[in-house]
């Protein structure tokens, strides 16, 4: 067993030049500032959870994870598969380095400040967060669960961010040219969705272009969500004419996107999802591959601590 004190780190490469370069200056970061860390490597988007688990078994306390916002969501559905006594005694830190750092930009971690968040890490600040659950049956019918720390979006911005995620790694990690691809080569794709939803004592029946449940920012959806106050907030977004469609852009560039007409919000402890077909179904910037719905989506409330910012 190793000591307590130390950090194990695990890196997950996305394969782009800027990102293994950024690599090479966190490891040496690290090395300056005195933390006693071991690291491994992920191989692929499936060995985050084994990597974890195999830190925990080893007595590791603090887990950094260098990467995204899809890695993190690996770690966080392997601590939540510990027992609570167990978990609790372990801190999760992330240091952005994956092709979506959403969740790691709604603390204020940013990639291009690696010695800053090394040093926020250093000081061991914890927090507990909530997560996100969203339940589902697979197709032998047996209940299933994935959790998230982020957001689920139904319909076209999970397409979007799915777009996004594969174009980004021909374009040298640009996120700025990705996603306006992204965007209009999905102007050619189904737009609406015909959903049935309940939020609360609300039961939306109707064509809906995307829905963001979020824990947190959501990619700019649900701007007000925070990861600790019990609520998942949850932004409705119906089919706007074209010229409202550009506007609602302008108002996510903006930091405005819940003042856009065809945007509905509500805040809930937990929703359903009874009918979506065709629309893609996205976990923290991730396809979620399962059947059709109906899914639940809930907040587990201050379930994992987490490592932030002063």
């Amino acid at each position: 067993m190793v000591d307590e004190n130390k950090w194990g780190i695990i890196y997950c490469p996305n394969h782009s030049i800027r990102a293994l370069r950024r690599w090479e200056k966190i490891e040496k970061c690290l090395r300056e500032s005195g933390i006693d860390f071991d690291f491994v490597q992920s191989e692929n988007a499936g060995s985050v959870e084994r990597l974890v688990r195999m830190l925990i078994n080893n007595g590791y306390k603090t887990l950094i994870i260098v990467g995204g916002d899809s890695a993190l969501n690996d770690a966080v559905n392997c601590l939540m598969q510990l027992e609570r006594s167990l978990r609790d005694t372990i801190a999760l830190g992330v240091i952005p380095n994956g092709l979506i750092n959403d969740f790691a930009h709604f603390w204020g971690f940013r990639e291009g400040d690696i010695a800053r968040n090394v040093e926020w890490l250093k000081r061991h600040r914890v927090r507990k967060i909530d997560v996100g659950r969203i339940g589902y049956r697979n197709a032998k019918g047996e209940p299933c669960h994935r959790y998230f720390l982020n957001c689920v979006n139904v319909g076209l911005t999970a397409a979007i961010m799915n777009m996004k995620r594969r174009t980004r790694r021909y374009f040298f990690g640009s996120r700025t040219i990705s996603f306006c691809i992204s965007f209009v080569l999905m102007l050619f794709q189904r737009l609406e969705y015909d959903m049935h939803l309940k939020i609360n004592t609300d039961v939306i029946r109707r064509r809906v272009m995307t829905v963001c449940i979020g824990n947190a920012h959501g990619y700019g959806q649900t701007p007000n969500a925070v990861p600790y106050n019990g609520l998942l907030d949850v932004s409705v977004v119906y089919h706007p004419a074209i010229g409202q469609l550009f506007e609602g852009i302008y108002l996510f560039v903006r930091g405005r996107f819940l003042n856009h007409r065809s945007v509905h919000p509500f805040r809930a402890q937990e929703l359903e999802i009874l009918s979506a077909p065709h629309a893609m179904i996205g976990v923290d910037g991730r396809l979620l591959h399962a059947p059709a719905p109906p899914f639940k989506v809930r907040v587990e409330q201050e379930v994992v601590n987490f490592l932030i910012p002063d």
